[in-house]
Formats: structure tokens, sequence, C-alpha cells
């Protein structure tokens, strides 16, 4: 693949250049030492040729080689979104989205292998971008190369302009939870009676960090092991003693929603590691339904939207 840009600063470095268009110092390694080129105005040059204003730097970046380590497997995939560049698709509940040391197969990576493989692209290597847990259901985000994932993670405008929308059902008859002075300064001043309803709409700012002595659980806390995390909702619908909640993440921390709502009284239902009723079903009423992004080749804005999965619509109806 090939890429180009103009410089515009008189005597910038082309490494200068190429770090401010995303290109990172392993992809430009990658370029030097993998069979790729770097031109300026068609001549190969090194990435510390002086540039003038108006020159035109295009980098060749080598394939990516195969990664032996993940099989490629001919699963089922629901492809949402696909260009040359990214690949979005509707993952399943109950599929992980990476493979593991107990699950080496089965995973959305190896759908999305077997996948590249039987297009015959160039690039075998497989981006995630974002990803779901096992039991979640709904849009994941690849990128198809290199280059494509560092603009996604590293460049803060496209990074910023990911956003993803949730629907998540809890039972509408539980009660706020008792929150602390410093919890309480950390949501909506609606979040902060306890023994209410949840409120309408909200916003939660309650940091996240791991659950001592474990490597899964997560868990609300205000120390140095914790992170920033911000989640708003709005009630969309009410029905059977259930509420359908529309859930916007401004940040992605691990187990984010399951934990929000569950310190406030208020877990997913399905969801046992957080004490959600799991009567009505078996894994936790998560979907990530919409997904949208500035795309970094076009400056199109991308809008992806799924539906309500069947077995969330059915302990609605």
């Amino acid at each position: 693949m090939q890429f180009s840009f103009t410089n515009e600063i008189n005597q910038s470095m082309v490494k200068n250049l190429l770090k401010r268009h995303g290109v990172s110092k392993r992809l430009l390694s990658n370029i030097k030492f993998d069979g790729g080129k770097i031109l300026v105005n068609a001549h190969e040059e090194n990435a510390i040729f002086r540039l003038r204003v108006g020159d035109v730097v295009t980098i060749l970046v080598p394939d990516e080689p195969d990664n032996e380590c993940l099989v490629p497997e001919d699963l089922a995939l629901e492809v949402l979104f696909e260009d040359e560049h990214y690949l979005v698709v509707n993952k399943p509940a109950g599929v992980p989205s990476i493979t593991g040391v107990n699950h080496p197969k089965g995973a959305m990576s190896n759908a999305v292998k077997g996948y590249i493989a039987r297009q015959g692209y160039k690039n075998q290597a497989v981006h995630i971008i974002t990803r779901l847990d096992r039991s979640t259901s709904g849009v994941m985000f690849f990128a198809k190369h290199r280059y494509a994932h560092a603009l996604m993670n590293m460049n803060s405008n496209y990074r910023k302009s990911l956003q993803k929308r949730y629907f998540a059902i809890v039972d509408a008859n539980s009660k706020l939870s008792v929150l602390t002075e410093m919890e309480k300064a950390a949501v909506s001043e609606q979040l902060r009676d306890c023994g209410q309803k949840l409120p309408q709409t909200g916003s939660i700012q309650l940091p996240i960090g791991r659950l001592d002595g474990s490597i899964i659980q997560r868990q609300v806390r205000f120390d140095a092991g914790s992170k920033q995390a911000h989640t708003s909702y709005e009630i969309v619908k009410e029905k059977n003693g259930l509420q359908l909640l529309d859930i916007q993440l401004h940040t992605g921390r691990t187990h984010q929603i399951r934990v929000h709502f569950s310190h406030l009284g208020f877990p997913l239902i399905g969801d046992d590691l957080y004490g959600g009723n799991h009567e009505l079903l078996t894994r936790q009423a998560l979907h990530c339904h919409h997904l949208q992004f500035l795309h970094p080749f076009t400056d199109q804005c991308i809008d992806i939207e799924l539906p309500l999965p069947s077995d969330m619509k059915k302990i609605l109806s």
C-alpha cells in the first residue's frame, strides 16, 4: 500500500512530516527494514532528508505477514461496513473477541482472519480497534492494515471521533444505592437519592479499578489504581418490570457499564458476575448497537446502527 503527504514546513525532516500524519516509529522501521520505501517527489530518500514546502512524500508500506499463532476459521461473519482500510462486523453473544490460552479457536479474531484469507487480501494481520466482552453482542471494529489501526489509536482527532452506544436492560423495580459523599460528587444530581427509581437520564463519572484478589472483576474505587470512567444513559423503554437503557460510553474501561450500573443498584439482567438476575437471560443484557467514527482516509462520518438482538427483544415483548 502507498500513502502520500504534501509538506508545508520548509526544512522539515521526512520523519517529522510522517509523524504529523500518524506514522509511528514502528511503522517507519517496518518501511525501512521490511521492504518498504520512502519517496520524495518520486525519488527514494531516507527519513532524515530535509524537505521544501510543496514536496510530496510517498511511503510504500510493505505487506504484513501472516500471524501463524492466529488460526483462520471459516465462521459466519456478518459484515456491517467494509472498505480497503476498515471492517466492521456484528459479534454474536457468547463468542469471544480474541483468542486465549483456553480458547485458541472460535473467536471473532479467528473469523476475521479466515475472512481475510478467503478474500485474498495482501495484508493478513488482524487489527482489533474495539472489542466486546464474550457475553456482549454487537458492533466490533477492525483495521485492515497497521497504518489504519495507528490512525484510529494514536491520532487524537480520530480517536475522539469514535463513539459507541449500547442497549442494556435492568430491573425497573430496583432502587438507587446509598453513595458516599465522594461518590455523589461523581454522579449527576438525580442519581444521589438512595431508595429511588432510576431517573430518566443520568451521568456517571465513578472511577473504576481492579477488584482486589481478582484478575477479572472490577469495582468502583478512588485510589491510585483506578481510572476515570464516564457513562451517560437514557431510559428508552419500560415493560414487564424491565427498563431498556440507551448508554453512551465516554471512556472505555473494562466492564465499565456493568460496574457503574451495578454500583448504583441496577446490575444488568443476566450479569451474574455483578449481581444481575439471570433467570430471564443467561448472558448479560448488553448490546453495542451504534458505532460512529470519522474516517481518517476520507474524512467521512461513518455511522453504523444495529437493532436490539432477539434474546433481549424477547424479554421486553
